[in-house]
């Protein structure tokens, strides 16, 4: 150490006079002291620089001679620390600290000891430069060094080289970046939750399909966004419980309703020391799998179309089992032609024989009875009456074996004896793979990025060779992590696009837009192809440069030929179901020409002079009776054609249920009256309407009366009744006196063509009118039932939507204008009308009240949408008030049509609703309402809007003027 510095640190003129043993002592501390110093200044790993009052230059330690490469002799008496830093952040914390401190610091040293000079305790980072110009992060701690009076003589700033933790801080940012890139890059929603079943972290594919944006979500109920809460609340127990759980099947639901079916994979996940953080869940969307399957099933439901299908194979056998029809899906299935084993072989030979075996083993333990190996053991519970799906090994001609599923149906005669069975068998094989794949499960956070198998998670440096790869990607593409690293990544590409550069424009896409998603054909290391939906997402340091781009694949070729399956079954039952209306629109015009001369020539020779003896008549009315059942018959078919063709055309509106049972009355008691039946149907003091086709309607309750006379007992009875089933739906009930329905027959009830029995009895009948009303209610919106007892009677009933019609609304509107209470208010003071559109009666009662304190307003109501928009229509209020869920249209629907009607747009509309989260608000108030109040309603917030509206509706009025 020098002399100048011992001076600096130790001098004072005016220090007293010591007695001799307290300056030895004070000696021996300078000393020691000095020591510590000395220590400090040769250090190599500190820059020890100390400066004068004005900032120059006067110590220089060896550190920061070795960090800045300068010699002590080059900056001492010459420099300021400011001239070795970098100019723009010493500019930058100058502007900073004096925002800080409220006072201005002028750039240069005065910045570097602004603090320390006001005795503030300053430690900060900062760029220096060395000799050669290269610059290095540094933290550097100032202090003022004062004499014996306090008065600062410098400065020391002591500068150790931050570099080494620079890096370490980019490198673990990058690698929480590249975490949090793989995360985002999946489209299934990702979500953890806490022990508490809180959520604690999502991705974006969480926030999409539930509507809610992340900050919302983090710290919520995991369990509030799904249509069973508790289910999933279940779910997330069960993992912490078991460790994990898999394919658990839940149903998300998003905000605007809509609903999306998932398949959750769910494990713990630890830290460091094994202690359970939280949960982590993968949900796999499924949607289109529930759908398409629903598809499949509408696709197959004529039985002909099943029949004839390549799908499916159908092999019908007589009563011992040889085989008597053999389709073209069972050729094609099996391999053998229909001659090769019609009228040879039964289902049994071309089974499997051990399989054959162990059934008739289980069975004869399942139902104790001894059933022999062979064909009786593939049908023995078919011929009991019960259901039977099995599974089976079917054996094709050249050897090979494919897994089946098999449905057995015995086939019955008029006698209900059996005369042979059925089987309808499909290939199981796909499915069985599809079982297998999905028994696979997320077991952590960790595995998800290591060892997924259902995604190829690839890193890419910035050329595009491959970093990184997982199990998934060995899966998908075939390749081992030693033969794919290293290697470029457009060998997963198609000949023909790298011939048009696809793989090097997927990139420049990725480093535009920071996201790139594609779906096509990639290829596998066997040169096999597949249909893959792949994201790249491009990953960047702290400083915008890029490091690379993470790859997430699926292979989606199952899916892609379900959509084309679908696609295909559906054209196909488009075009069996075009040909069926068409041959019977054909039969129809052929069948009625000549039935109309037999039913126009039979009813002139019954009105003929002389009239027809009486065997002659006899014999004229057989022939018109079976003419009118003939033509009865063509019209209820056509009528089911068409239903079932989804061409049918209705006209749904307010239908007076009064005047349709006063029709059908006229019509049907003549019927009545033949066979003594005593019919009796309601009277209706109140107004009531269903939502619905009047004509259908009729064709509906006439069908239902029919059969209750038809089916009646003579001399029995028949009652009508309509009664509010719920606040939404109106029941009519048809109650006869009949033998009643056995359960066996009511599961027949409404099957085409089958009377249940009555075929050969004296009641006339086709067996479809029942098929019809079902098809017709069902398309109404409506539902239908039966409840029966042998011996007592049958009840049939259906349910409507109920309505209001449009006459009995303007009754109503014209009512309510009227009759609103009229509360004297002051001279020359303006009433004002307000409108409150609401269903529930408490809500209404209280809104009520509350305007029965203001004598300048008078309040209209409205219990639903519909019936809100026509007395706005109407009356023209000043202020609108809304509730948001209202039967029908919801209140944010009838906002739309408010504002899109002249008439009604300069009305300010106020939702008061139940729906009170933040995001329910935002919804509401984006789509226009003047203010979004919320229940429970605040009454001085309540009145202080109301008067809000009916200022901006003044001026409304003023500026229209």
């Amino acid at each position: 150490m020098s002399e100048r510095t011992l001076d600096i640190l130790t001098h004072d003129d005016h220090a007293a006079p010591m007695n001799g043993i307290i300056e030895r002592y004070h000696q021996e501390a300078l000393l020691k002291a000095g020591a510590l110093q000395s220590a400090i200044f040769n250090s190599a790993n500190f820059s020890s620089i100390a400066t004068d009052a004005n900032g120059v230059i006067q110590i220089f330690n060896v550190g920061a001679e070795q960090m800045l490469g300068y010699t002590a002799a080059e900056v001492i008496n010459n420099i300021t620390p400011a001239d070795i830093s970098d100019p723009q952040e010493v500019i930058t914390r100058a502007e900073s600290l004096s925002v800080e401190l409220g006072t201005l610091i002028m750039p240069g040293f005065e910045a570097l000891i602004f603090k320390a000079s006001r005795g503030i305790e300053d430690i900060y980072e900062l760029t220096y430069i060395r000799k050669d110009g290269s610059r290095f992060p540094a933290v550097v701690s100032v202090t003022a060094l004062r004499d014996a009076q306090d008065t600062i003589i410098g400065y020391l700033l002591i500068g150790t080289d931050n570099t080494a933790r620079k890096h370490a801080e980019e490198s673990i940012q990058a690698a929480s970046q590249y975490a949090r890139s793989l995360i985002e890059a999946s489209q299934d929603p990702l979500v953890m939750i806490s022990a508490q079943g809180k959520i604690t972290d999502v991705n974006a594919a969480t926030e999409q399909v539930t509507g809610v944006s992340r900050n919302d979500l983090i710290n919520s109920d995991f369990a509030e966004y799904f249509s069973d809460p508790e289910k999933a609340r279940e779910g997330y127990e069960q993992a912490f419980l078991q460790g994990f759980v898999t394919d658990y099947p839940l149903a998300i639901r998003h905000v605007s309703g809509k609903i999306t079916y998932v398949l959750y994979n769910a494990s713990l996940y630890r830290d460091a020391n094994g202690n359970v953080l939280g949960v982590f869940a993968a949900a796999r969307d499924i949607t289109a799998r529930k759908h398409a399957e629903e598809e499949l099933l509408k696709a197959g439901a004529l039985q002909s179309a099943i029949f004839n299908s390549a799908n499916f194979s159908s092999i019908a056998t007589d009563a011992n089992g040889v085989i008597q029809i053999f389709n073209v899906g069972a050729e094609q299935m099996l391999g053998y032609t229909a001659a090769e084993v019609m009228n040879k072989i039964t289902p049994a030979d071309i089974s499997d024989p051990q399989e054959v075996i162990a059934r008739a083993e289980s069975l004869s333990l399942e139902l104790g009875t001894p059933i022999m190996p062979g064909f009786e053991a593939l049908v023995f519970k078919a011929s009991r009456g019960i259901e039977d799906i099995y599974e089976l090994t079917y054996i094709r001609k050249d050897g090979s074996r494919f897994p089946a599923v098999v449905s057995v149906t015995a086939l019955r005669d008029a006698q209900d004896a059996i005369i042979g069975y059925l089987l309808i068998s499909t290939d199981n094989t796909a499915r069985k793979h599809v079982e297998e794949k999905l028994r696979w499960t997320e077991e952590s956070f960790r595995l998800m990025v290591e060892s997924v198998t259902d995604y190829a998670i690839v890193m890419l440096d910035t050329a595009g060779c491959v970093m990184s790869w997982n199990a998934g990607a060995e899966r998908i593409k075939g390749y081992t992590a030693e033969d794919i690293v290293g290697q470029h990544f457009s060998q997963f590409y198609l000949e023909e696009d790298l011939i048009h550069c696809k793989p090097q424009r997927d990139l420049d896409a990725v480093i535009a837009n920071g996201r790139f998603e594609d779906e096509g054909w990639r290829v596998r290391k066997d040169k096999s192809s597949f249909w893959a939906n792949v994201v790249y997402t491009a990953i960047r340091d702290n400083l915008g440069n890029l490091r690379g781009f993470a790859k997430l694949t699926r292979d989606l070729t199952e899916r892609r030929q379900v959509e084309i399956t679908l696609t295909n079954a559906k054209s196909a039952a488009e075009k069996a179901n075009q040909a069926k209306s068409d041959f019977l629109s054909s039969m129809s015009h052929e069948l009625r020409s000549p039935l109309n001369a037999i039913l126009g020539f039979a009813q002139l020779m019954e009105s003929d002079l002389p009239p027809p003896t009486s065997s002659q008549m006899e014999s004229i009315e057989q022939i018109l009776n079976g003419g009118w059942y003939l033509l009865d018959l063509i019209n209820e078919i056509l009528d089911l054609a068409v239903i079932e063709s989804g061409k049918v055309s209705l006209l749904l509106e307010s239908v007076s249920l009064a005047e349709v049972m006063l029709e059908c009355q006229t019509m049907i008691e003549p019927q009545a009256q033949k066979r003594g039946i005593h019919m009796t149907f309601p009277q209706f003091d109140i107004s009531c309407f269903v939502q619905a086709d009047r004509t259908r309607v009729k064709q509906v309750m006439i069908n239902l009366l029919s059969n209750s006379i038809k089916y009646n007992q003579k001399n029995g009875t028949v009652a009508v009744v309509v009664a509010l089933s719920s606040p939404e739906r109106i029941r009519i009930s048809v109650t006869d006196t009949g033998a009643g329905l056995s359960p066996e027959k009511m599961e027949q009830l409404f099957q085409p063509f089958n009377r249940l029995g009555q075929e050969n009895g004296a009641t006339e009948g086709t067996g479809i009118g029942l098929v019809v009303t079902k098809r017709l209610v069902e398309l109404m919106g409506g539902v239908i039932g039966v409840e029966s007892t042998i011996g007592v009677g049958s009840v049939f009933w259906i349910e409507l939507i109920a309505s209001t019609s449009s006459q009995y609304l303007s009754n109503m509107i014209i009512e309510s204008a009227l009759t609103v209470v009229q509360i004297p208010f002051q001279n020359n003071t303006i009433l004002h009308t307000l409108l409150y559109v609401e269903d529930n009666s408490a809500n209404l009662k209280l809104v009520e009240q509350l305007i029965a304190r203001r004598p300048d307003m008078k309040l209209l109501s409205a219990g639903d949408g519909l019936m809100g928009i026509e007395i706005a229509r109407k009356f023209q209020p000043k202020v609108i008030l809304m509730d948001i869920n209202l039967p029908g249209i919801s209140g944010i629907e009838v906002l739309k049509i408010l504002r899109e009607d002249p008439t009604t747009a300069h009305i300010p509309v106020v939702a008061i609703s139940a729906n009170a989260i933040p995001r329910d608000i935002e919804i509401g108030l984006e789509a226009g309402f003047f203010r979004y109040l919320t229940k429970p309603v605040k009454v001085n917030e309540f009145f202080s809007t109301l008067d809000e509206a009916l200022e901006f509706a003044n001026k409304e009025i003023n500026l229209c003027k």
